[in-house]
């Protein structure tokens, strides 16, 4: 509501015309509008101005390592402006420093959101790339760092993150894909062998199953040659 000093309604007078009373009436209103607008103005600067506020705070415990206690002020700041990049931005950076990894990814990529400041989303999407790098999630923390370097082309820092994280990849993920290979083509001959041997056994038990066929067929023939001969 606006102070009482702000709108004083001149309509009231006595004696006045219709025209002139209508343009005091239309004169207090903007009075009205001109004060209100002021002062959520004045609000939002003095709500800003305690943003910024809690944010040097909790920078100071940051600087002092204290992550814990600098992610708390943090919040706080973020209950008051939840819009807030710097506030975002920051908390994750408490967090990565914290060893809370998931949650700090959770931060850098809502802080990322909240601007549209390439080089701001490129610092987010970087350290995104740092959480999985700590993780030693490679393919993660590459496509983050892709993201970034989208974003912001020249970073150095960036493009030697990238660096290291597709080498451990190769270097991982290569050992990885070998022992797969070896343990596919160590499968793969196994099986072979089995087919074989099954191929072979059924094989004898075909031929003994012949054989015993024949040498049945033979001892009824010599059985009946002897009765022929009775």
């Amino acid at each position: 509501m606006a102070d009482a000093g702000c709108f004083a309604d001149p309509s009231n007078k006595p004696g006045e015309k219709g025209d002139d009373k209508r343009m005091k009436k239309i004169a207090g209103i903007l009075i009205w509008i001109a004060c209100s607008i002021a002062q959520a103005f004045g609000q939002d600067q003095g709500r800003k101005e305690n943003v910024r506020s809690e944010l040097r705070k909790g920078n100071a415990l940051y600087a002092e390592q204290k992550y814990d206690e600098a992610q708390n002020v943090y919040r706080e700041a973020l209950k008051k402006d939840p819009t807030s990049y710097t506030g975002m931005f920051n908390m994750g950076d408490a967090l990565y420093r914290g060893k809370q990894f998931a949650p700090a990814r959770e931060a850098m990529d809502a802080s990322a959101k909240t601007t549209t400041d390439k080089m701001q989303q490129a610092h987010a999407y970087h350290n995104i790339g740092n959480t999985w790098l700590e993780e030693k999630k490679w393919e993660e923390a590459i496509a983050a760092y892709k993201q970034a370097l989208r974003l912001n082309p020249t970073d150095t820092d960036t493009k030697y993150n990238l660096a290291y994280a597709q080498a451990m990849l190769k270097k991982n993920g290569g050992d990885k894909n070998n022992k797969d290979k070896d343990k596919k083509n160590k499968d793969k001959k196994a099986q072979d062998k089995k087919d074989k041997d099954k191929k072979d056994q059924d094989k004898q038990d075909q031929d003994k199953q012949d054989k015993d066929k024949k040498d049945q067929e033979q001892q009824d023939q010599d059985k009946k040659n002897e009765d022929n001969k009775q």
